[in-house]
């Protein structure tokens, strides 16, 4: 995928990048498979911002995504390859044989006319989705269930790759992108490939017009207010904070852990994303 620079007829654009998309084929959704998104602004139900630095941006229709590709034993081809603004990978529109169409996020190679499948029987094939018992170890794959049934939980964003390592009775080993090394029951479902979209993150926003466009608000660095706003602020001259980085409300932040110890899901972790570096006090 290539990237595409503007000429610098302005600041904002001397430095922007933009995505050129080649792989994308189709302008406008499927209309039959997309619904309303709302916005909160980062507001709850009382109406009091709970998430800050939200608001604003393009309006955008949430299109619904297979993550549990059930349909088993019928093939389905391949229509569109579609850009999706809820989301960093591309998405792909299937037509089944028995006439029924979805979304499903779309591997890095899949073009359309190729035909995918799901369950048993499929073949390892880029696209095609079936129980991790039923694909060799060295596969890399996309999209894996943590409970059977439940859809897609692991390796959903752009670029995503997550290595089948070993497969020993009813769970089996993966690397996630994260380095972090954990078992999934085999029953669990995952699709063959890479996803699509690789250079995403090398997108260079270039001004701060394009965060507003995706719901962000500007951010006020605590350093730069007063003692009563942040714990950080205050003092003649704009300084690092001398002890530990803390939230507006006082909480450590910035390398501070925050997920709790005794999770069900810790036994099934063998080697975590942290591993090497120091443990936070």
């Amino acid at each position: 995928m290539a990237m595409r620079k503007t000429k610098p007829t302005s600041p904002g654009r001397r430095f922007a990048t933009y995505q050129a998309r080649d792989e994308v084929t189709a302008k406008r959704p499927h209309k039959a498979l997309t619904k309303g998104k709302g916005k909160s602004g980062g507001r709850n139900t009382h109406g009091r911002i709970t998430a800050r630095h939200r608001g604003g941006g393009a309006k955008r229709r949430y299109r619904e995504i297979d993550f549990k590709r059930v349909k088993d034993g019928v093939p389905a081809k391949v229509a569109t390859i579609e850009y999706d603004p809820n989301r960093t990978s591309y998405i792909a529109l299937l037509h089944y044989a028995d006439g029924a169409k979805s979304y499903i996020l779309a591997p890095q190679g899949l073009a359309p006319g190729a035909t995918v499948q799901s369950g048993e029987g499929a073949d390892i094939r880029t696209g095609n989705s079936l129980a991790l018992r039923a694909i060799p170890t060295g596969t890399v794959v996309h999209n894996v269930e943590l409970v059977p049934g439940q859809g897609g939980k692991l390796g959903r964003s752009a670029g995503s790759a997550i290595q089948v390592v070993a497969r020993e009775g009813e769970m089996v080993t993966l690397r996630l992108p994260s380095s972090e090394v954990r078992l999934v029951r085999a029953d669990c479902r995952a699709t063959v490939g890479t996803l699509s979209n690789s250079e995403h993150q090398n997108v260079k926003v270039g001004k701060a017009g394009r965060s507003r466009h995706k719901n962000k608000r500007p951010q006020t660095r605590g350093v730069a207010m007063n003692p009563v706003d942040h714990p950080h602020g205050g003092g003649e001259a704009h300084h690092t904070p001398g002890g530990h980085p803390e939230t507006p409300w006082g909480k450590p932040t910035l390398g501070y852990r925050t997920r709790k110890k005794g999770k069900r899901s810790d036994a099934m972790i063998i080697r975590g994303r942290r591993r090497g570096k120091k443990k936070s006090r």
